[in-house]
């Protein structure tokens, strides 16, 4: 396994973290929906109490219907935590697993049901080439500089940035973060979303202060360059947001004259400066929850919260901001109700599959960064 060249522990790149995940049996590959939930239903009913799944606002309808409990990445992680279930299945991708058996006991059991269901925008800041451009701008500047990751990566990513004294961050409390860090240091490294980064720099007064690191173009990075700006934004970004643009807001407007416009932070800043609201999916959920019978919302994040939305609040009409093909997450998409049903008739006949385990060392880590926000 590699080593660090600035942290006293090993990791590896994310492809090669989860050799132990298994692809779909092709017995369970061309289920029917009735046969699939009948039995999902009589799986759930024998297991009982042993299990809890969760599902991520982003799951399809056929997930979300069997979910304990349904919301964004961490608010799920802290529900696994406070269940004493022996297994539970996380309806999400590969970091949402990996916060969720961080947080967890050491006797319960993390399952993802698809091999498949791995983050891209997690994938553009591995641990091992983050490392790389720490050494680079740590070397560039005396001043101290504070990582921050986002909880959109990996747990040997949050576990670097614990050892390098910064923390974690969700999209709600990022600019708290933020302020956490330059109460620490003089500049702030923030990974792997360059859009959050860039609208929580706004938020703060800071925009004239920050620069893209772009770890694939060698001839573009200047650590000289990059340590005279207070926050360095690592480039990185989630596939399903970047495609908003101003004009889909536009649109919506000219179409619908009397809609509002919610967003969500990881949106390009000129979606953000265009929309009527900008928050997490617990806020872009609660905007509508609480919205007026009759009013119009179109939701600028994943198409299925927009689709869950429009299904949950049949009083007020929800649109989505760009269709159905602009807004889905294809790693989010993989965890199929096939799926489902197979890691759940297989603890049945004794046997856990797809188990995401953190190593004890990241894990302990990792830790660190996730306490230190909840401090905030």
């Amino acid at each position: 396994m590699p080593e660090m060249e600035t942290a006293a522990f090993e990791t590896d790149l994310s492809l090669f973290k989860y050799d132990n995940l298994e692809q779909l049996p092709p017995a369970y590959r061309d289920l029917s929906e009735g046969e699939r939930t009948e039995r999902i239903e009589a799986a759930l009913d024998e297991l009982g109490d042993d299990v809890v799944i969760l599902g991520h606002n982003y799951q399809r309808r056929e997930i979300v219907e069997h979910a304990d409990f349904v919301g964004d990445s961490y608010g799920l992680s802290r529900e696994a935590a406070a269940t004493d279930a022996d297994y539970v299945i996380f309806g999400g991708v590969t970091f949402m697993a990996e916060s969720a058996d961080i947080i967890t006991d050491a006797s319960q059991s993390v399952i993802l049901p698809s091999m498949e269901a791995s983050c891209p925008m997690a994938g553009m800041a591995e641990a091992l080439q983050v490392d790389a451009a720490w050494a680079e701008l740590t070397a560039a500047t005396d001043e101290e500089v504070i990582p921050i990751t986002y909880m959109n990566s990996y747990a040997d990513l949050k576990a670097f940035c614990a050892e390098q004294g910064g923390l974690v961050c969700t999209s709600s409390n990022a600019a708290d973060a933020f302020e956490w860090a330059f109460d620490r240091g003089e500049k702030v490294l923030f990974l792997p979303d360059k859009y959050l980064g860039t609208n929580t720099a706004h938020e703060l007064g800071m925009a004239e202060e920050t620069v893209e690191w772009d770890p694939w173009d060698p001839e573009s990075k200047d650590a000289i360059k990059a340590v005279d700006n207070d926050i360095i934004l690592w480039e990185g970004y989630c596939q399903v947001h970047e495609r908003f643009r101003e004009h889909h807001v536009e649109q919506v407007r000219s179409d619908h004259p009397e809609a509002n416009v919610v967003v969500h932070p990881e949106c390009r800043r000129e979606v953000v400066e265009a929309a009527d609201v900008v928050g997490s999916t617990a806020t872009i959920t609660e905007t509508v929850e609480n919205a007026d019978p009759g009013e119009t919302w179109a939701i600028g994040t994943e198409i299925h919260l927009a689709n869950h939305l429009d299904r949950w609040n049949p009083e007020v009409e929800v649109l989505p901001l760009c269709g159905d093909a602009c807004m889905d997450c294809n790693a989010m998409r993989q965890i199929d109700p096939n799926y489902l049903t197979w890691v759940l008739e297989e603890l049945l006949e004794g046997r856990e599959r797809n188990v995401i385990e953190v190593d004890p060392e990241t894990k302990e880590r990792a830790g660190v960064a996730m306490d230190r926000m909840m401090e905030l």
